[in-house]
């Protein structure tokens, strides 16, 4: 343990300790490097305590809530049952303390890594302090990720709300839960607790999904909308306040110019208010200005290896921008490290990281969309296939969606969007194409387990040949060989 007003001059500075903080600390440990790591709350961050770990056990609770309502479909004859909150609860903190032993100060300390509790700033472009203690590196990198935006909502101030960080600490099921925002965090959320019994209204004032692919992104809102999860898209919540024990969320309609006096208010009436309306970087605190570190309101500004605008110091993670996934801080941290200690010129692919919506069903997504696309490339190819026609599928009655993949005319990959059941699994296997730069020839021939999930890809991946099959010349090729064996 570092003493009162002592100095550490170790080779790497970690900053945070969320999943991109603790790979890059374990990973340089490992390498030899000596590593001091700082974090002022606990040691596994948003992503452990408050986001997909907490977030996957709610969900897994309330498929198993569903599947009870769909049992008579599969011959299952379910008893009277209901939903006991605190059990909910329970599950989701038993899966939250199986994991934190990997993240845990000692765990670490074994690795070698010097860990201080505590918040840190820069004192200038190569000295980071915390309390009183100075820490002198040669390199630094901030891994502090993000917090969620609360939106400028008149009355929001005086109106208790709730967060994706604290909506786990609910004693019971909300009766009727206002979601602000639309977007993975929101849908994901809304869903679970639909499923475990809630009502759900979820308000967007831009288009639900706007940065996924549209035609996927459709059949998820259908979907949520066939289990009763209202979606207001395109409004703007005017104000919201508390009356009693019940939350109001006026909705400002505008007003017909045809029609005098027409403009009026819609009011939604909820038990609790969710804000999911997106999440800012942790930089505040860091005084980024005295070590020489550009950023902005989003973001600190990095080049493509990760490094700031000081050379010693790099960022990864939530703080850089980009699709907020634990995923892609892990890997960030790892380029870094090894740019670290390889002299490598390794830079982030950021079309080879994929991206999940964990609702039901799954939309995954890694590279390019359609759209991008078709600005990249004179001849691209779609190709489709549907869960309806995979075997696996029709077993568990999840016939819900497809692959869609992207290619060029030479048929190199440009993207892969899957909506479907276990589409966050089925995705791997599309993201190691994009990140190795394979042909759909490639998983075209790829041998797959049958009946798995995964033969759908492998079945859209066929489809890019069998436009040459209808080719005269080509029959003629054909026939002319058969006739020749």
């Amino acid at each position: 343990m570092a003493e009162e007003n002592s100095e550490l001059n170790p080779e790497l500075c970690v900053v945070g300790a969320g999943a991109g903080g603790l790979a890059a600390a374990a990973a340089a440990a490992a390498m030899g490097m000596s590593v001091v790591l700082i974090e002022k709350g606990r040691m596994g961050g948003q992503s452990l305590y408050a986001g997909s770990v907490p977030a996957r056990a709610l969900q897994a609770a309330a498929r198993h809530a569903n599947a009870v309502r769909l049992g008579a479909l599969f011959g299952v004859k379910s008893v009277r049952s209901g939903i006991d909150f605190a059990a909910v609860k329970a599950h989701v903190r038993r899966a939250v303390e199986a994991i934190e032993p990997q993240n845990a100060p000692e765990r670490f300390k074994g690795l070698g890594v010097h860990v201080i509790a505590g918040a840190a700033r820069f004192k200038d472009a190569g000295t980071v302090v915390t309390g009183t203690i100075t820490v002198r590196a040669r390199h630094f990198i901030i891994a502090t990720g993000s917090t969620p935006v609360i939106p400028p909502i008149p009355g929001l101030a005086d109106t208790p709300y709730l967060t994706p960080e604290t909506v786990f600490d609910l004693a019971d099921c909300p009766r009727h839960l206002l979601i602000v925002g639309a977007g993975r965090t929101g849908l994901e959320l809304g869903q679970a607790f639909r499923r475990l019994g809630s009502e759900v209204t979820v308000f967007e004032a831009e288009t639900p999904l706007r940065h996924e692919d549209r035609e996927c992104a459709a059949i998820v809102l259908n979907a949520l909308g066939d289990e009763g999860i209202r979606l207001r898209s395109g409004v703007q919540i005017a104000q919201v306040r508390r009356v009693l024990a019940r939350i109001q969320a006026v909705i400002a309609k505008p007003a017909n110019p045809d029609i005098a006096g027409s403009a009026v208010e819609d009011v939604v009436e909820g038990s609790h208010i969710l804000l999911a309306a997106g999440r800012r970087p942790n930089i505040g605190e860091l005084d980024l200005d005295a070590a020489g570190i550009r950023c902005d309101e989003n973001r600190i500004l990095v080049d493509g290896r990760l490094c700031t605008t000081n050379k010693k110091v790099y960022a990864i993670g939530d703080v850089v921008g980009g699709p907020k996934y634990a995923h892609a801080a892990s890997h960030h941290a790892g380029l870094v490290v090894r740019n670290l200690l390889f002299r490598q010129a390794a830079a982030v692919d950021s079309y080879a990281i994929p991206r999940v919506i964990f609702t039901d069903p799954e939309l995954a997504q890694v590279g390019r969309l359609e759209d991008e696309a078709r600005t990249l490339a004179k001849d691209i190819r779609i190709l489709r296939w549907p869960y309806r026609e995979n075997d696996r599928a029709l077993t568990a009655g999840a016939t819900n969606g497809h692959v869609k993949i992207i290619t060029d005319g030479k048929g190199d990959i440009l993207g892969a969007t899957i909506v479907g059941a276990q589409a966050g699994e089925s995705i791997s296997m599309w993201a190691l194409a994009i990140g190795q730069k394979l042909n759909i020839a490639a998983l075209a021939g790829l041998v797959v387990p049958y009946p798995t999930y995964g033969e759908v890809g492998k079945r859209a991946a066929v489809t890019y040949f069998m436009r040459g099959l209808t080719n005269t010349r080509v029959r003629r090729i054909m026939g002319w060989l058969r006739r020749r064996g």
